[in-house]
């Protein structure tokens, strides 16, 4: 079974979006192209700020959904938070 991962990608309008996958490298590729979610048609990646990893696609989706309704300020704790599997150096 593959691993599934939760992200987060500050926007170049300074806005974040969160989405879940099971290849985080090809994900980010497809919204620097303008493939696939329609929130990056007119805005683009910047730079991936969260990744969290969850047994299964049942288990992202999930996470997925609760951080979406998260504010900005808590979503910025809990992307300097040690939930955070990226280098907090790099937030």
């Amino acid at each position: 079974m593959m691993a599934w991962q939760v992200y987060i990608i500050h926007c170049s309008d300074d806005s974040f979006y969160t989405g879940c996958t099971n290849d985080v490298e090809r994900r980010y590729r497809q919204h620097a192209e303008g493939q696939g979610a329609k929130y990056f048609f007119g805005r683009k990646p910047v730079r991936l700020m969260y990744l969290e990893t969850l047994a299964d696609r049942r288990a992202a989706c999930k996470r997925e959904a609760m951080l979406k309704k998260l504010k900005r300020a808590e979503k910025l704790q809990l992307i300097s938070s040690e939930t955070n599997e990226m280098a907090v150096s790099e937030c």
